[in-house]
């Protein structure tokens, strides 16, 4: 009688459907990836908001006169400021040095990590604010900026063709994790950038919060802060020159400032845990352990974008190797056809935000305003975001050339308009420019991504394209605070020269693809694995990359053929 209890027990359960199973497992996957996607999307627009907030609010207190000489007479505060700023934009010039070992280094989630931890550093050096803890916060958010901003983008990018394997997950090539067909995952890149931008715009709103809520209630009205300002616009100087040196009315109190920055403090904690918490495993279907991994997945928290032993493999193609990889890669014409666009993505974002709110905005409507031109801005960029869908139906090139073509005429409209100071009545149209500067914004960011997700879909190069996109985008923000002094026309001038540049440059980029014109890709090597441990003793048993058990590296280990022509020689479009 104990045989027949002994096969209930042990056996199979007589309703257990292993397909529907597999269904609600990979159905969960794929719910993991889109919570992935949105906490990584919560976590930047976190970030960045804190950073900018804090940094706008102490750089208005700082330039009043009446609370540097109450609160800081004998720091020199304006020689801090300086040289923060300078910590700011000068550092970022030399990550492309250390951005790609960095984040091999660290794996792609915890360079994040390790990135959105050195923004926090830098509000929680504000509660002391003296030359040692601002400037060397100042310069530590330098180091982090490429750092952030190239995982952040080869993360979302890794999530889309996750999403796709997940989807896929019967495929011969899904199940062997080979290659995907050319273009497979490009739905998936469109509609996950659009995602993490739509968010990431958020945060321009989220910077006003200390200002809309309680720097606005000390500040003087226009006509005090502008009594000196004789020219707004195309016809101003430098940056808002005759601005009037007091702008507080009555001085802050410290308890409410600490109030404030306590708040930044914990939503940057917030980004950080968003960030750091909740690994997703990357392994294969197994019915066994179906209902066990649903636990990671009930966390709204960022899981790893890369297998463990994908990982492994990332970083041992040797240290020398990974330093180079990103020079190596600006041989490619695609690339190099697109760097100006990258420029032009620096220059326009850090101009909305300082050379228009100031030398036009504030200018015209005074200092209190200022928050709610940067809300229009941020709800503009946000809700256009979704325009790059119509990727999804369109050619590629539409919304990027349509973002290129609103910047353009505003430019051209700004060139030839000097508003006057202190004339609320040109409200609407500020307003009006202002928002279709987000339009221009959300087109220009989001394209860029979705085009670098396109055109280059290996898992082993994508942390060093977003690493170059993003360092040229770093010089072209310092190339700005250096013509922080030049005339509004000056400014205006290279900006439109260089938009005009990027969008034949990205024509004739296309055009090359079109004609199927070659280019080249540096050969990424074959991991070199360290010859201890139990993992690799035994060749046949180990999880090494390629090996029976795992694959992930499956150009290099499973068709080395096709690896050596992709790699060593230059290849058309339709071949990668």
């Amino acid at each position: 009688g104990g045989h027949p209890q002994l096969d209930d027990f042990v056996g199979a359960h007589p309703d257990y459907n292993e397909e529907e199973e597999e269904q609600k497992y990979f159905r969960r996957k794929r719910l993991g990836v889109v919570k992935n996607v949105l906490a990584a999307s919560l976590a930047g627009t976190l970030t960045y908001g804190v950073y900018l907030g804090l940094l706008q609010m102490q750089l208005i207190l700082h330039y009043d006169e009446t609370y540097r000489e109450v609160k800081y007479s004998n720091i020199q505060l304006e020689d801090i400021d300086r040289k923060v700023l300078m910590g700011i934009n000068v550092t970022p010039v030399a990550a492309l040095l250390y951005t790609p070992v960095l984040i091999r280094f660290f794996g792609t989630k915890w360079a994040m990590f390790l990135a959105v931890g050195i923004y926090a550093l830098f509000v929680s050096s504000n509660y002391w604010e003296r030359y040692y803890t601002l400037v060397p916060s100042a310069v530590a958010i330098g180091v982090a900026i490429v750092p952030l901003w190239a995982s952040m983008g080869n993360y979302i990018t890794r999530m889309a063709q996750k999403y796709y394997e997940y989807v896929n997950y019967k495929e011969e090539h899904v199940q062997e994790q080979q290659r995907a067909p050319r273009g497979a995952c490009n739905t998936y890149v469109i509609v996950f950038q659009t995602i993490f931008y739509a968010c990431f715009h958020l945060s321009f709103v989220c910077a006003q919060m200390p200002m809309l809520f309680f720097l606005n209630n000390y500040l003087y009205q226009l006509n005090h802060t502008l009594f000196g300002v004789k020219h707004c616009g195309t016809l101003s100087h430098g940056t808002l020159a005759g601005f009037n040196k007091t702008v507080l009315q009555s001085l802050p109190r410290s308890v409410n400032l600490i109030i404030v920055e306590s708040a930044l403090m914990a939503a940057a904690f917030l980004a950080m845990l968003v960030v750091s918490a909740g690994a997703g495993r990357g392994g294969g279907w197994d019915p066994g352990s179906a209902s066990c991994v649903a636990a990671w997945q009930v966390l709204v928290l960022c899981g790893s974008a890369y297998r463990p032993t994908e990982e492994i493999d990332l970083r041992s193609i040797g240290w020398g190797n990974i330093f180079q990889l990103p020079f190596k890669h600006m041989r490619d014409y695609r690339l190099r056809h697109l760097f100006p666009l990258f420029i032009y993505s620096g220059f326009e974002v850090l101009f909305v935000c300082t050379g228009f709110s100031l030398n036009y905005g504030v200018c015209a409507l005074g200092l209190e305003k200022l928050a709610y031109l940067l809300m229009a801005y941020g709800f503009s960029a946000s809700a256009c975001s979704s325009l790059a869908l119509c990727m999804l139906h369109l050619r590629r090139q539409i919304p990027l050339l349509a973002g290129a073509l609103v910047h353009a005429a505003l430019l051209v409209t700004l060139f030839c308009w000097a508003p006057e100071p202190r004339h609320l009545v040109q409200a609407p149209l500020l307003y009006t420019i202002v928002v279709l500067w987000g339009m221009g914004s959300a087109l220009n960011k989001t394209s860029i991504s979705i085009l670098l997700g396109m055109l280059y879909e290996d898992k082993e190069r994508q942390d060093f394209v977003f690493t170059i996109y993003h360092w040229w985008q770093a010089l072209a923000i310092f190339t700005v605070y250096l013509w922080s002094g030049l005339p509004m026309k000056a400014k205006l001038s290279i900006m439109l020269l260089t938009l005009a540049v990027a969008a034949g440059a990205y024509l004739w980029m296309e055009h090359k693809l079109a004609q199927h014109v070659v280019y080249r890709l540096p050969r990424i090597p074959r991991p070199r694995h360290k010859m201890h441990g139990y993992r690799y003793l035994e060749e046949d048993d180990s999880d090494e990359t390629g090996s029976e058990g795992d694959g992930g590296k499956d150009d290099d280990a499973e068709r080395p053929a096709e690896a050596t022509s992709r790699d060593e020689l230059p290849k058309d479009d339709g071949d990668q």
